[in-house]
């Protein structure tokens, strides 16, 4: 029987930062998804890209065990997971310009105007994803909210070390689950992608 947490790195401590390389097999580019959820993205993803390396961060422990198990069954030897929060990830453990894109597909809304400070991409975002994003490296939006993607665009709008660019087609048309079923109920998806300029 395989270990349900055998792509789930097992950490040894949460103060210290991450060494890539002791992470994967090889040494590749790397690509990191924030809030993996179910896995739908990632795993097709990973798939269709063993040139490069993938690690999925979600706080939810019965998902990233799903998605471990769903890894190893199809024999991925490029996919990492971390179980823990994502702001915490990004401030403390996560190493400089290390990361060929960031993926952050339909982030918890906040619909409520009292709670919008909870949301993950404000102005105070810029400088965690500018640290972690190598020169040149892309943040890829996705969100079916229409007021978070607002914010979304407002916020990267004067942000002087990013440029907007288009979502590539090849990206765009792998899909999450929950993402198939939204599009099922007639919801449309935003999509945002700025490039760190380096």
């Amino acid at each position: 029987m395989s270990d349900p947490d055998a792509l789930l790195h097992d950490f040894q401590s949460i103060t210290e930062s991450l060494l890539l390389r002791e992470l994967f097999f090889q040494q590749q580019p790397t690509e990191l998804e924030i809030g993996c959820g179910d896995g739908g993205f990632l795993l097709e993803y990973a798939q269709r890209h063993p040139e490069r390396n993938f690690l999925g961060v979600e706080r939810l422990l019965g998902r990233v065990r799903k998605l471990s198990k769903r890894g190893q069954r199809i024999g991925l030897t490029n996919l990492r997971l971390l179980r823990i929060e994502a702001r915490y990830v990004l401030d403390y453990l996560l190493p400089e310009h290390a990361f060929s894109a960031v993926h952050i597909y339909f982030p918890d809304p906040w619909p409520k105007a009292k709670h919008a400070r909870h949301r993950l991409i404000q102005s105070d975002f810029l400088p965690r994803i500018h640290r972690i994003l190598t020169p040149g490296g892309v943040l890829y939006l996705r969100t079916d909210d229409s007021q978070y993607f607002g914010q979304m665009q407002d916020t990267f709008s004067d942000a002087e070390a990013f440029t907007e660019e288009s979502t590539p087609t090849a990206l765009s048309e792998i899909t999450t689950e929950f993402e198939r079923q939204w599009i099922a109920e007639g919801k449309r998806t935003f999509y945002a992608a700025y490039r760190h300029k380096g």
